[in-house]
């Protein structure tokens, strides 16, 4: 394996660790629980969205009788960055919204 994907994979894990466990750490009242759950629901949505997605991509050609695909799965490690990224800027914006 490429020495620049194991330093990206470690990067992206630590900081999908801190991501997570960071508002865990603080004591917050139910305003901060709140922020927290929309941010996670909506990065949940997003998540399912892509992979009902793949799954229709998949039972479209197959119905089309496309032998030649190859199921273009997507890489756990983008499947990460994306939940990630989308996690972080719903919490930055339901911060924002709601005043944390």
């Amino acid at each position: 394996m490429d020495w620049v994907k194991i330093v990206y994979s470690v990067i992206l894990l630590v900081c999908g660790i801190l991501i997570f466990v960071a508002p865990f750490s603080q004591k917050g009242d139910e305003r901060r629980n709140f922020i927290k759950t929309k941010a996670q629901s909506y990065a949940f949505i997003v998540v399912i969205g892509m992979l009902l997605l793949e799954v229709g991509e998949s039972i479209y050609l197959t119905i089309q009788g496309n032998t030649s695909y190859n199921s273009n799965e997507n890489s756990p490690i983008v499947l990460l960055t994306v939940i990630s990224i989308i996690y972080l800027a719903t919490l930055i914006f339901y911060r924002k919204k709601y005043g944390d």
